[in-house]
């Protein structure tokens, strides 16, 4: 049986890192959940851990490192495994950023890790293009300590992110620098200057996207945001009253035009995920597009604490009156200026409008 099944590997080894990297992205969508959880970093960290495992072993076994040894047998299924875990890994990854109503801004970090781990049907060598394996692999540890070392602290913030980088980068350097003076193989497959090229290229890349707010800071997710009518707080739920879009619009719940009386307050509210013990600070900042200068102006900022712990997230709001008729934009930011989410919506002032299809609901 195990013979078989080796030579059907051999026979299909093509296309079968391709499958194993879906199979790893189809159990983590229905097996993980939220970021903190212990199953969850169990699992996360597993993945991380046996990756490392099964770069070392499988650029190894071209010096013949394992033969006469218990690992021979299974040389030809560390591709597959490789990329099975790169594939769960990112799939993790995309399942927490989802989270977040900005899915936009995030989607960005999975595009880059597919187009990578797919790349390999685009090289001649596939998955066994060293520069591919350390390139991905460096790309899915920093992304990993980008948000479990916030979660370890508590807090996140540039320093915090920083040494995220840090650590990955010094792990990932640790290990091509391990394997490279270990195997002969790989000593002729690569230029080292080349690879320290690549990897710093991915360092400062991801440092690029999150200066320029590409990325989320992660593990806060904004799971919800409405403009809102009114929002009422009663013991340990808050009542929300907002307008809907049509029935038609399923993609969309809240109305993107609000009707609004003149001297009455428009509400935002959010609810903002975080993990267990964590703090942080969170801005909303109220924007309206002038139509005098063409550009957002910055009305006002809002700032609260959030507190991490419930899975619906921390609930909060701000409400401004004296509103312009006109576009408006609320950014949930945070301190740092980190964009969670846009809320977006058009006021227009009428005061014998009805608002549309009001409605409420309790968080």
């Amino acid at each position: 049986m195990i013979n078989r099944f080796r030579a059907f590997v051999r026979a299909n080894q093509r296309y079968l890192p391709v499958v194993f990297f879906m199979a790893g992205f189809v159990w983590d969508s229905l097996t993980l959940g939220r970021i903190d959880r212990l199953y969850d970093r169990i699992i996360l960290c597993t993945y991380l851990s046996s990756l490392t495992v099964c770069l070392y072993l499988f650029n190894l076994a071209d010096d013949g490192k394992w033969e006469d040894t218990f690992f021979e047998k299974y040389q030809d299924y560390l591709p597959l495994a490789i990329q099975f875990f790169l594939g769960g890994l990112c799939s993790a990854y995309v399942i927490y950023f989802s989270r977040s109503v900005s899915f936009s801004k995030t989607v960005i970090f999975f595009i880059l890790l597919v187009a990578l781990l797919f790349a390999n049907e685009l090289l001649k060598k596939r998955i066994s293009n060293k520069y591919l394996q350390f390139s991905a692999y460096f790309f899915v540890n920093f992304t990993f300590f980008t948000f479990f070392v916030p979660m370890v602290v508590g807090t996140m913030n540039q320093f915090i992110f920083m040494l995220s980088g840090a650590i990955s980068l010094g792990i990932t350097l640790g290990l091509i620098i391990y394997i490279y003076n270990a195997s002969p193989s790989t000593r002729e497959e690569i230029s080292f200057g080349k690879m320290l090229g690549f990897i710093f290229g991915i360092y400062l890349l991801i440092h690029t996207f999150y200066f320029f707010n590409l990325i989320p800071p992660v593990p806060l997710a904004l799971d919800e945001g409405l403009v809102a009518h009114h929002v009422e707080r009663s013991d340990d739920t808050y009542v929300v009253t907002y307008e809907r879009e049509p029935w038609y619009k399923i993609w969309k719940d809240n109305r993107h035009q609000f009707e609004y009386e003149p001297g009455s307050d428009v509400y935002v509210f959010t609810s903002i995920f975080a993990p267990s013990d964590f703090r942080k600070d969170v801005l909303h900042r109220w924007k309206w597009y002038s139509p005098h200068t063409n550009n957002w102006e910055v009305i006002d900022e809002i700032g609260f604490e959030i507190t991490g712990g419930r899975d619906e997230g921390f609930r909060g709001y701000t409400y401004k009156n004296k509103m312009m008729e006109g576009e408006w934009e609320v950014d949930v930011i945070t301190k740092e200026g980190l964009v969670l989410g846009i809320i977006s919506f058009e006021i227009d002032i009428d005061s014998t409008a009805q608002p549309y299809r009001l409605s409420s609901r309790t968080f």
